[in-house]
């Protein structure tokens, strides 16, 4: 709502006053204070959320590269192991075959 002022050309001044009186009024309740405490809290409980899911998320790819690492790494020593007895095998053949021979 508008309203004139008899002394002023503007109509718009009393009610620009009138809005900012209110809205300081609003503003220092403290329904909005506790509001607006509410909406903070509740933003840095889902920054906290995110951090952790962030740190998780993290560790487990951590831990499944490093699992794969040592799976990796026992297949190549299983592969070595093998090759090893079949080198073994085949020499203590050849040898036992020489001397039978």
């Amino acid at each position: 709502m508008v309203i004139f002022n008899s002394s002023d050309s503007s109509p718009c001044t009393h009610n620009k006053s009138w809005l900012q009186k209110h809205v300081r009024k609003i503003l220092s309740s403290k329904n909005v204070q506790v509001v607006v405490a509410a909406a903070a809290a509740a933003a840095a409980a889902a920054v906290v959320v995110v951090v952790v899911v962030v740190v998780v998320v993290v560790e487990v790819v951590v831990v499944v590269v490093v699992v794969a690492v040592v799976l990796v790494v026992l297949v190549i020593l299983v592969v070595v192991v093998v090759v090893v007895v079949v080198v073994v095998v085949v020499v203590v053949v050849v040898i036992v075959e020489l001397v039978v021979i």
